[in-house]
């Protein structure tokens, strides 16, 4: 089964069309209050000084609140997907307790079922039935 790009980072589109969408916004209402603020002070509009001005105020809000977020979502996403100890933690502790189960319940098989499902599931892009169905399509 094949997937377009559009399809398998939808949420990364959606999420760019919103920033795009935010930002466009943020600028075409800042050019408006400038332009506004600027006649009623009987000055000339300027756009360098109104790039200027937007420029700042849109670094301003990104540092205040887009890296602050961008970091925590994204700096946790990028943790756990490398494995760092703290996201490994939860794992590991419960596949050594299903491990003991399954050598509880079958004394005989549980090394070698246990062995299997670790070839098997060994990564999303190492297992064989993974790798196996993408090919395919």
């Amino acid at each position: 089964m094949y997937r377009s790009i559009w399809s398998r980072y939808g949420f990364a589109w959606v999420t760019a069309a919103f920033f795009l969408i935010s930002l466009t916004g943020h600028w075409l209402f800042g050019w408006f209050a400038y332009v506004q603020e600027q006649q009623s002070h009987q000055q000339p509009v300027v756009f360098s000084e109104y790039l200027i001005v937007m420029m700042r105020d849109t670094l301003e809000n990104w540092q205040s609140e887009f890296l602050q977020l961008l970091w925590q979502v994204g700096g946790l996403a990028l943790l756990l997907y490398v494995g760092s100890p703290q996201s490994k933690e939860g794992d590991d502790r419960i596949e050594a307790k299903l491990d003991a189960i399954l050598r509880a319940v079958d004394r005989e098989d549980a090394d070698k079922l246990i062995s299997e499902i670790d070839r098997d599931y060994a990564g999303r892009h190492t297992d064989h039935r993974y790798v196996r169905e993408h090919q395919n399509n």
